[in-house]
């Protein structure tokens, strides 16, 4: 009887929090669909960390790149946006090709933006402060009535919203960069 009751109470939590998160998912859906939005997405799954040592930004030979999990995920990622008519402006990509096939396997046209690059290696920290200030800036001057999508690296999402996020994440802000909510299940 006691065994009936916990298999009951855990089947119950497992339905309430199913549910919750798709209601959770409902509420972010209508608020992109609203415009107005700023959206980060981490780019898709590309195993391993970091880069190599013989990283050349001009080469995905030499970079971390999507696997066949990561080119689906971006796949859906996109499906998501276009299936709920979710308005898009435009969409920027750091120039790390992990990030441009993000982009491009889930929006088609993109443009890249250095200023969302990486810089969790050594050879790239120098470039943190001007990149941090240069997406500030963008994004303080930014003005249009759909939302604007961002794909980027763990780093850059951690420092501008102080939010760790998992692979293919999608991280919805309003305009003044306040969370609004997070989306990994689309």
């Amino acid at each position: 009887m006691f065994k009936n009751i916990i298999k009951i109470f855990i089947f119950s939590l497992f339905f309430i929090s199913s549910f919750s998160n798709v209601f959770s998912n409902e509420k972010i859906v209508n608020e992109l669909k609203k415009g107005k939005k700023i959206i980060f997405i981490r780019h898709a799954i590309a195993p391993g960390s970091g880069d190599p040592d013989n990283f050349k930004l001009n080469d995905c030979f030499t970079q971390r790149n999507l696997d066949l999990e990561g080119i689906e995920q971006s796949k859906k990622m996109g499906l998501f946006f276009s299936k709920n008519n979710i308005p898009i402006a435009e969409v920027l990509s750091s120039e790390w090709c992990r990030c441009k096939d993000t982009a491009k396997f889930a929006f088609k046209d993109f443009k890249t933006f250095d200023a969302l690059n990486s810089f969790y290696s050594a050879k790239f920290k120098e470039n943190k402060e001007k990149q941090m200030k240069d997406l500030s800036k963008y994004l303080n001057n930014w003005k249009n009535e759909k939302n604007l999508i961002l794909v980027t690296h763990y780093v850059v999402i951690l420092e501008i919203l102080d939010k760790a996020v998992s692979s293919g994440e999608i991280v919805i802000t309003d305009t003044n960069l306040n969370l609004i909510g997070s989306i990994s299940d689309y």
